[in-house]
């Protein structure tokens, strides 16, 4: 090679290496003055989370330094899609504040602003690499959206909505748009991807969240977190989180589905429907003191046509499960609080019509839920005040015509058939329903199982204290042991022992004031073991709950005092039915049946033995 040759081939070295490095320059230039005009917000509170650059270490990782021109020039060469740096853009209102990864544009982390943690740091529903939304797009070969990087336009609306368009630039006039509008005042976000240039029928949408522990116990947190789905033909179910995984294939078409918390949730809505979902649902290890269970769901979302653009829409609700909140949506998501399921979902009926709008009522004046509760079971009381008067007077009657009763049983001795008999001619001429004491348990029985469902699943008594509990959504724990007692946990509850000893006393009372059948030596300690085994189970529940059993409680003991201290007379009681006796007996239908099936019983047992003679 002679002199200029040599020069020649140096001076096309130069002009090459000058031509990627201007040319890489002038990327970077334009790539920060886009982001530095598009993004207000991440100007003002610049926060880079990951780096990004990742994504293509095992190709610049190839190209040695003497090489970083080789590398540059294969970085311009690609779509701007394709090429990024991963950075943190906010979308928040007065309830929530969602930060977003320009790498892939979604919501990396979700902060409720109106709540802590039970233990007093900000609440974030989900926060972290494992949470995400993407969609495979109808290019390369099924690219995600997850593996893009978007430049995000930020701007607020003249009547404080803000949106977030994130656009991915794939190239030859091919684009995907992502955009997030949160409304000033709501914690729903309404979601829109757009195809630019790309045509497919639907999109298939991947939801990943993982929700982190917020509350005082995790077991019971885990306990009460469930996968909430609604079909469009109001079909609907639940799934509660477990050890194990569980799938959900669902073919049909879903409204939304909702991976709900204790106390929050995030649901996914579609404005029509998924055409598809597949969901994949589990908690996490006991060991796991940070992540309360993991959901991954996949759901097809039908595109709009639009010719050269494409769309679908879609909502994302992340708040609070508040009843009211849930219910001003119109779609069905209050079913995610829990007001009664199984065979029990009758009471749900009674607390949506009945019970929860007293609550609120009441709420809507009085700050201090401990004071709504006590108004409340006052409330039930006087409502049910008729029913049990009438059970106090019927047990009155009996104690007066225990006398007569135990002549009756003496003089007939073990014939049990026959003693029954005549204890219902006794009643009946006396004019005594033996029934009457159940009408209290048979209308008061739903009262306390929807208060079961209610108490524990309403937010309003979240951190609300209340004397020694300083969270009424959680049990109070006085004593905290060492160790776990099995069946009834590593604490002392004093609410559930309050709850415990005034049902004690409310049976004795009872028993003292209502005769006993000796036939049934089982049902006089019934009453006192029923209330020592539901100490194990209450003792891990909301001290809400507890504390509304042991003042229901209590109101019951001084309801029957007063009734039997100033409504009862047993002189005037005993008179009544001495004229009774004088009338015209009248039974009732009830009695009719009781009485022919006990004259059957006694007919059956005469030809018994005769049979087993034979």
């Amino acid at each position: 090679m002679d002199r200029n040759q040599f020069i020649g081939f140096g001076l096309l070295i130069l002009l090459v290496i000058g031509y990627f490095t201007y040319n890489n320059h002038e990327q970077k230039v334009y790539t920060e003055q886009k982001r530095v005009d598009s993004i207000a917000f991440a100007k003002a509170h610049p926060r880079p989370v990951v780096d990004s650059s990742k994504a293509i270490t095992a190709t610049t990782a190839a190209v040695t330094a003497g090489n970083d021109s080789a590398a540059a020039a294969l970085r311009a060469s690609q779509p701007m899609a394709y090429n990024g740096t991963a950075e943190t853009v906010t979308l928040e209102n007065k309830k929530i504040a969602l930060q977003f990864s320009t790498k892939g544009a979604y919501p990396t982390s979700a902060a409720i602003k109106a709540y802590k943690t039970y233990f007093g740091k900000p609440l974030y529903l989900f926060n972290g690499p494992g949470n995400q939304l993407s969609t495979i797009l109808p290019f390369d070969n099924g690219k995600s959206t997850a593996d893009l990087y978007f430049s995000p336009v930020s701007r607020t609306e003249p009547n404080g909505d803000k949106t977030i368009d994130f656009t991915g630039d794939l190239g030859g006039g091919k684009k995907v748009e992502l955009i997030y509008t949160l409304p000033a005042d709501d914690y729903m976000v309404h979601c829109t991807i757009a195809l630019t240039g790309m045509s497919a029928n639907s999109l298939p949408l991947k939801w990943s969240v993982q929700g982190l522990h917020t509350e005082k116990d995790i077991s019971n947190e885990r306990l009460s977190t469930q996968v909430y789905y609604r079909n469009k033909n109001d079909e609907r179910d639940y799934f509660t989180a477990k050890n194990e995984e569980k799938i959900i294939h669902n073919d049909g078409a879903s409204q939304w589905l909702g991976f709900r918390k204790q106390y929050f949730s995030t649901v996914l809505v579609a404005d029509e429907s998924f055409s598809k979902m597949d969901v994949k649902f589990m908690s996490l290890p006991a060991a796991d003191t940070n992540v309360v269970a993991n959901c991954q769901g996949v759901m097809e979302l039908p595109l709009k046509p639009g010719g050269n653009v494409q769309s679908a829409s879609f909502r994302w609700y992340v708040g609070p499960n508040d009843y009211h909140t849930l219910q001003s949506y119109k779609i069905g998501l209050d079913d995610m609080v829990p007001l009664g399921y199984g065979i029990m979902a009758f009471v749900k009926y009674i607390n949506k019509w009945a019970l929860i709008p007293v609550f609120y009522f009441l709420a809507g004046f009085i700050s201090n839920y401990a004071i709504i509760i006590m108004l409340l079971t006052i409330f039930i009381r006087l409502i049910l005040s008729f029913f049990t008067y009438k059970s106090y007077l019927s047990s009155a009657k009996m104690r007066v015509l225990k006398p007569e009763l135990d002549e009756l049983r003496a003089k007939i001795g073990d014939d049990q058939q026959k003693f029954s008999m005549e204890q219902m001619k006794l009643y009946r001429t006396a004019g005594v329903n033996p029934m009457g004491g159940c009408l209290p348990m048979v209308f008061q029985l739903p009262i306390l199982l929807s208060m079961y469902y209610m108490f524990p699943s309403f937010i309003e008594f979240r951190q609300q204290h209340f004397l020694w509990a300083n969270d009424l959504s959680t049990y109070d724990s006085i004593v905290t042991f060492p160790f776990t007692i099995p069946f009834y946990g590593d604490h002392l509850s004093l609410f559930t022992l309050l709850m415990t000893a005034s049902s004690l006393f409310l049976a004795v009372y009872n028993r003292n004031m209502t005769p006993q059948d000796p036939n049934n030596p089982m049902l006089k300690y019934m009453p006192f073991i029923f209330p020592v085994i539901l100490m194990g189970v209450f003792n891990k529940m909301a001290a809400a709950l507890t504390f509304y059993y042991t003042f229901s409680n209590l109101l019951s003991i001084a309801q029957q005092f007063i009734i039997q201290k100033y409504f009862i007379d047993e002189k005037a009681i005993h008179a009544q039915i001495q004229e009774n006796r004088n009338k015209p007996p009248t039974q009732s239908k009830w009695s009719q049946r009781l009485e022919e099936m006990q004259k059957l019983q006694a007919e059956r047992a005469k030809t018994q033995p005769r049979i087993n003679k034979k």
